[in-house]
């Protein structure tokens, strides 16, 4: 469970808190092994047994005072007794794991309805209104996902066009059984896929049905054209629909599967494999809303085409959820697919959004493999206490909000990168007490679910006879933290990590672009840069003689007194540059910047940092690096005179060989030298596999890497700036940071 907050030390009263122009508030990743600091949690059981406050409910932890009766809770100062239980429990305070550690995982007892075999179940439902190309795609994918599926693990087929499909796979030759799917947009299934095929011999047991799966893979082939024009007859203004019916098989699936919830399995996981939008019946999508038809209308196409278009999907995340389902989506196309809409299917069932624009190059079975390689804890809720002081203020990332209690959130399927971002405010005027032994203190509860292996022992040290089948485990993962609190603003700014503030800074812009367009994204941006540097330079009265004159304007744009917050501006330049928020006109495709939301709002702040400020190093051979971190300009090539750079832009790796490079250099990088062997260890760590391009200048188109060269590009379309480059950017904001002082002066005088 890692925890890193925008500012290590806290603002001390409200009046500093918006004096200091940061955000204040925190990302968490709740299901990584380890800490921000790498150190595990103390492991135990008797999570029932944890005290709580009888006052805030927090949990009791080793920040609380306590004695041999009572306890005082760290968080609201309540004094709470102790029952004879506890009592007795604490009389060996080494012996409990919540006196050995502020970072803890319990183990809870099962409801008796949670005693079952729990088997993990996993259903493919895969596009045959495709090509051969995204089916043969598909097939490596899902060979790669039955490789790294346990033993013990269920797996179904599904195929969906203008029918679905269901296959049998438990014989000696796989069987499939058909139902039409209605055209029109509100027809229903003439039959349940229950009565078309029992759900027992839909999924298959996969240690003993692999070769057969593989083999049923190998039948997949593409409804042909035919089949889906007489399907779908003639469709809106005499055009013809296709046969992709991806709305109607969902959430046929989704009942199908969810009748077994509790019984069969504690937590399904669909893959939905789609290779352009769904045009038949129920849940279809009109994707004329992008294009000339919708252009010519001269409406703001940054702003429409983010919104959804139907409730459908996002109403069917919700029947997921409570069918124990999570929805992963692999979107492989190039056209217009509304992302727009699909995406809550994904999201907020816990799933994840994947996009290849083509399957030349796709990393599909690579994203498989991995994705189903790591751990993942299920029916998870989080809760986050603070002490009295401060409270939340807003909550980011792919959760749903309990609809009765505050400040609590549901996560159906959430893995060890999995990363959710909050705000705070102060509760009221005082703020904390700069006298007081009291520091502010946040508590973090995390009860989740896992599917344990056979062969893993319980946390609890038991000795019981070993499992011979997979068996549900409940657990409580609980962090309690305490902060400082700075005695003045420039201990704040001293105490900034500026990846966590990009973290929240994404999110805001996100949610802003969605509510108003992305022009309205970018400026919230830029006034936010200005505002900091006002307030730093106000801090540090660097441009106190610059109030009242815009001739002269001394401001420092660049931080230099403050090594925290010196890559805040470049970070912005570079989020400005970001397809996230540059515009529709640019070329930037609408499912393309919905795929970067889901993306960015989920990753942790150095792998945001790295996908929006990309790495560049060089290096003298591929044995030797030369210097770890360059500008990205060109500049800084020319400057350095190594000969290999790398550069690392989180979804893409690229190795680029200058001009100037010695022939005897071996290209590619053998693999056994030091920049290959850093390719592979980051492709090991990532949520999703880079793609690697391997570049040569004078022999090779040298684009993908030049572009990612942005401090000398335009920071593009803003109305901010209509020259080139970083300084020119930090000119503008210069301008407008006078601009600022000068009027904040004006009002001060009136």
């Amino acid at each position: 469970m890692a925890v890193r907050p925008t500012m290590a030390r806290f603002p001390g009263d409200p009046r500093e808190q918006e004096a200091c122009g940061v955000p204040w508030g925190l990302t968490l990743t709740p299901f990584a092994a380890k800490d921000e600091n790498g150190i595990p949690p103390v492991y135990g059981s008797g999570g029932e047994l944890l005290p709580r406050c009888e006052n805030c409910w927090a949990y009791y932890n080793t920040y609380c005072e306590q004695d041999q009766w009572s306890w005082d809770c760290a968080l609201c100062g309540t004094t709470n007794g102790l029952s004879s239980g506890s009592i007795a429990r604490y009389s060996l305070p080494e012996s409990c794991p919540e006196n050995m550690s502020s970072f803890i995982d319990l183990e809870l007892p099962l409801e008796e309805s949670e005693e079952m075999q729990a088997r993990p179940v996993y259903v493919a439902a895969v596009d045959l209104s495709s090509s051969e190309e995204f089916l043969e795609l598909t097939k490596s994918a899902l060979l790669a996902a039955l490789e790294a599926l346990g033993p013990g693990s269920l797996f179904g087929l599904a195929t969906f066009s203008h029918k679905i499909g269901l296959y049998d796979v438990q014989g000696p030759i796989p069987v499939v059984k058909n139902v039409f799917i209605p055209p029109d947009s509100v027809g229903n299934l003439t039959m349940e896929l229950e009565d078309v095929m029992p759900l027992f011999s839909f999924l298959a047991p996969v240690d003993t049905c692999k070769e057969r799966i593989a083999s049923a893979l190998e039948t997949l082939k593409p409804t042909t054209s035919w089949e889906r024009t007489t399907a779908a007859g003639q469709g809106v203004d005499g055009v013809l629909l296709g046969g992709r019916g991806f709305g109607v098989a969902m959430e046929a699936l989704l009942r199908y599967l969810g009748s077994e919830y509790g019984n069969t399995y504690a937590l399904a996981r669909v893959f939905a494999f789609l290779s352009g939008p769904p045009d038949y019946g129920l849940g279809q999508l009109d994707t004329r809303r992008y294009g000339e038809q919708y252009a010519s209308k001269g409406e703001d196409a940054d702003r429409a085409l983010l919104p959804e278009q139907t409730p459908f999907y996002k109403d069917l995340a919700a029947v997921a959820v409570q069918a124990g389902i999570c929805v992963d989506l692999f979107a492989v196309t190039n056209e217009y697919t509304d992302l727009a809409s699909l995406k809550f299917l994904s999201i907020e069932s816990g799933g994840s959004l994947f996009l290849y624009s083509s399957t030349d190059d796709s990393t599909l079975p690579q994203d498989m493999y991995r994705m189903l390689s790591r751990p993942y804890a299920f029916n998870c809720v989080l809760r986050v206490r603070t002490s009295s002081e401060f409270k939340l203020g807003h909550s980011y990332g792919h959760f749903f909000p309990d609809p009765e209690y505050e400040n609590v959130q549901h996560v159906i399927c959430c893995d060890s990168f999995a990363t959710y971002a909050y705000d705070f405010d102060f509760a009221n005027d005082v703020g904390f007490s700069r006298h007081s032994k009291e520091l502010p203190t946040l508590q973090i509860a995390f009860q989740y679910s896992v599917v344990v292996p056979p062969d893993e022992p319980s946390l609890s040290g038991s000795s019981s006879s070993k499992r011979t089948k997979y068996s549900l485990k409940r657990r409580l993962r609980i962090r309690t933290v305490q902060f400082g609190t700075a005695r003045n603003i420039n201990e704040i700014y001293d105490s900034v990590d500026p990846e966590v503030v990009l973290s929240i800074l994404v999110h805001e812009v996100i949610l802003s672009s969605l509510e108003h367009g992305v022009r309205e994204g970018r400026i919230l941006l830029h006034e936010w840069l200005v505002n900091l540097t006002a307030q730093y330079n106000d801090a540090f009265k660097i441009a106190e003689h610059t109030r009242g004159s815009l001739n002269t304007s001394p401001v420092d744009v660049s931080f230099t007194q403050c090594p925290q917050l010196q890559p805040l501006p470049r970070l912005v330049f570079a989020l400005l540059r970001n397809p996230l928020l540059r515009f529709h006109e640019e070329g930037v495709h609408p499912d393309y910047r919905i795929y970067l939301q889901c993306l960015f709002s989920a990753l942790e702040p150095s792998s945001l940092t790295r996908a929006v400020y990309p790495l560049l190093a060089s290096y003298d051979t591929p044995d030797k690096q030369a210097f770890p971190r360059h500008s990205l300009s060109r500049a800084a090539l020319i400057t350095s005179g190594s000969p290999i750079f790398f550069l690392d832009a989180f979804t893409t790796l690229i190795v680029f060989y200058s001009s100037t490079a010695d022939a005897a250099l071996p290209f590619p990088p053998p693999q056994d030298c030091l920049l290959r062997t850093t390719i592979n260890k980051l492709k090991q760590e990532r949520i999703i596999t880079p793609k690697l391009i391997l570049i040569r200048a004078g022999r090779d188109d040298a684009t993908p890497f030049e572009n990612y060269l942005i401090e000398e590009q335009d920071v593009g379309g803003s109305g901010f700036t209509s020259v080139m480059g970083f300084v020119s950017f930090l000119d503008e904001v210069n301008h407008d940071v006078v601009e600022y002082l000068t009027k904040s002066n004006g009002d001060l005088r009136k």
